[in-house]
């Protein structure tokens, strides 16, 4: 009987509701420094939750998040445009600790500008 009462406690406290815990917070990002990068996109993800590429520019290679996939379809921003060997420029911020890494804010691809925020 008492181990029956266990898996009864064990099962009620595993439905109990547990607060989800965000991915991430956008204050790791310096909105007070604006960067604009023009380079080749030698990688790019089109995955949740955010989209991604990495930008070749002279000297360094950046990590540069997108947005959600979702949005980006919805502005016009499709997989496709972001194939490696593209020349993209993006405006957006710096992370504040990891040097090699930026939020995107809009992205500019052959002439055509999409907000991405």
């Amino acid at each position: 009987m008492r181990v029956i009462g266990l898996r009864c406690l064990s099962v009620a406290l595993a439905l109990l509701p547990v607060p989800a815990i965000a991915h991430h917070g956008w204050s790791g990002y310096d909105s007070a420094q604006t960067l604009t990068l023009t380079g080749v996109i030698r990688e790019s993800g089109y995955e949740h939750p955010h989209g991604h590429v990495k930008l070749e520019v002279p000297g360094k290679t950046w990590h540069v998040v997108l947005a959600p996939p979702t949005r980006m379809e919805h502005r016009g921003l499709s997989s496709s445009m972001l194939a490696v060997g593209t020349q993209a420029t993006v405006v957006g911020y710096p992370h504040r600790t990891d040097p090699g890494e930026m939020r995107a804010e809009r992205i500019t691809i052959d002439g055509k500008t999409i907000e991405l925020r």
